[in-house]
């Protein structure tokens, strides 16, 4: 792919995404502010048992979320412990409980790791009423979190009340990600991804022999595996299979679906805090963040160190010849700068500076736009960080939407802030220290420590994608990292409720004269500045001793 077709891909996904925020930001907006319940909603919540009207304590709210995800992981798990049992599991075997558990872990939490191939160990069922589902509700689980979060800023003295869990998770699910997956089914069938119910069907190659090529629904898990910020693949070789990703315009689609979300959601926020031009700064930082990705993973993939475009042009390996290697940095760059971790180019095979822009983007904290709502939750927590240092710097009280950032606060934010990093390297320093996380690694040296990083920095962040040298199928990954992706979900999911639910107890402060400005240029620099300054001081040590030690020899 030539330089100017990679600039027209990029600004062809730029301009249908500009055109997609303003409406479905208002969209998203209307969803969590109406009183009106719809006809299949009421009949859900009679079902449920609940009250869809009753405000919810932070607290209550929290148990309601735990709960509702406790009960996914046990009915996902023993789906996959049984699919041989059931109907439509066209031969696939039952999973061992530590596969088990990591899948259930991985698919609620939003995650999508997949230690297994899809085509081999996931039947119809499993794929269909298990990961599927799983793909919209986790979806709209952080969808809820952050709008209640953005009802902790928009709201004064009410108790710490920050909504509905119930309500917030069918309407995010019914309203929003239900329509739009339909919608990006359709699109995905017509340019050519498979949906249907077929078994293993023999065909013969080329070459004369024979092999099975399995079918399945696939077009309908592909479009919430992207627009949820999932990325959990039907088959192994994921948004690189033909079957999944056919032509290279149905991969611009997927690049879509998956910033289509998290980048409307600035527009909402903006809105129900009654204030658009917050949400301006928050997508100016958001795009800030995405663009400069995209543009150091295009040059380290197309004209980077070490290689040699008089020969190909571009790091071709690993890649699809579908895409090319600049269309291969652009799904990277946004699978990674979002939760969701689906891949059309092996990562493993990214050069050093290119595989270090990925393990950055995931070390963030994924806000760059991030996951569906846990991108926008997480760049606000941000946010109070930066409005906080501006504080200190000038000697008032910090104060971020009227809502005065005390002790309490920014100790919950700080709490946030430290969780990520400890998942991460406390999980790296247990894997590479022990003889069965030695037993997995495939490279030595400062590869085979990025794999490392690279695994523990996705299940922290909840991204799921791999750089695939890492043999992770054993007991002592499956495990250590199902619990990597619990800690780095709902730890800061909880600190971000008991946060909302200080915000909305406090009595909005008027603007005063010496306030901050949070929605211009300047407090777009330095919001930029402390997410890249708040990595910066955490992962440069074991970056040092990866990506950048392997891409300086």
């Amino acid at each position: 792919m030539s330089a100017v077709t990679a600039v027209l891909q990029v600004g062809l996904v730029v301009v249908v995404l500009a055109a997609a925020h303003r409406p479905l930001g208002a969209y998203l907006a209307r969803v969590f502010t109406s009183r009106r319940h719809l006809a299949v909603e009421r009949a859900g919540y009679r079902v449920m048992r609940v009250d869809p009207d009753a405000e919810q304590r932070w607290s209550t709210y929290l148990v309601s979320l735990l709960g509702f995800s406790l009960a996914s992981v046990l009915v996902l798990f023993g789906l996959a412990r049984l699919q041989d049992r059931l109907p439509l599991s066209v031969g696939a075997p039952p999973m061992d409980p530590a596969g088990a558990w990591n899948t259930a872990v991985s698919f609620v939490t939003n995650t999508n790791w997949q230690w297994y191939s899809g085509e081999t160990a996931a039947g119809h069922l499993l794929q269909m009423a298990g990961l599927a589902v799983q793909n919209f509700v986790s979806a709209a689980v952080g969808l809820a979190v952050a709008v209640a979060l953005i009802r902790g800023f928009a709201r004064s003295g009410t108790d710490a009340r920050v909504g509905n869990f119930w309500s917030d998770l069918v309407r995010g699910s019914v309203r929003v990600l239900l329509p739009l997956a339909f919608v990006a089914a359709l699109a995905l069938v017509a340019g050519g991804v498979i949906q249907n119910l077929h078994a293993p069907t023999e065909v013969t190659t080329l070459a004369g022999g024979t092999q099975h090529v399995l079918g399945g629904p696939v077009a309908s898990q592909e479009a919430i595996k992207q627009l949820g910020t999932n990325g959990g693949g039907f088959f192994n070789a994921n948004s690189a299979h033909p079957f999944e990703n056919p032509t290279p315009w149905t991969s611009a689609l997927q690049v879509v679906l998956m910033l289509l979300v998290p980048l409307s959601l600035p527009r909402a926020f903006g809105l129900m805090v009654g204030d658009r031009r917050q949400g301006w700064a928050v997508l100016a930082t958001m795009g800030v963040l995405w663009a400069g990705s995209v543009a150091l993973l295009t040059w380290a993939e197309t004209a980077g160190p070490g290689l040699a475009p008089a020969a190909a042009g571009a790091a071709l390996e690993g890649k699809e010849t579908r895409f090319g290697a600049a269309a291969s940095a652009l799904f990277a760059a946004s699978t990674t700068g979002t939760s969701t971790g689906a891949v059309n180019a092996m990562h493993d095979s990214l050069t050093a500076p290119g595989g270090g822009v990925t393990l950055v983007n995931m070390l963030l904290g994924e806000v760059a736009p991030g996951g569906v709502g846990s991108g926008l939750y997480g760049l606000l927590v941000l946010a109070i960080v930066a409005v906080f240092l501006a504080g200190l710097m000038v000697g008032r009280t910090p104060e971020y939407l009227g809502k005065k950032i005390g002790r309490q606060e920014i100790t919950l934010v700080a709490l946030v802030v430290l969780t990520m990093p400890a998942v991460v390297l406390v999980g790296t320093a247990f894997a590479v220290a022990l003889p069965a996380g030695q037993a997995g690694i495939q490279e030595a040296g400062p590869h085979g420590l990025s794999e490392v990083l690279y695994a523990f920095a996705s299940a922290g962040n909840n991204n799921g994608s791999a750089f695939g040298g890492l043999t992770s199928g054993t007991p002592f990954y499956q495990v250590l990292l199902g619990l990597a992706m619990l800690v780095g979900r709902f730890v800061p999911i909880a600190l971000v409720l008991a946060l909302a639910g200080r915000l909305a107890s406090q009595r909005t402060v008027p603007a005063g004269s010496g306030r901050l400005p949070t929605h211009g240029p300047l407090f777009v620099g330095l919001l930029v500045s402390v997410t890249l300054v708040v990595v910066a001081l955490t992962f440069v040590p074991v970056l040092s001793l990866g990506p950048v030690v392997e891409s300086l020899s």
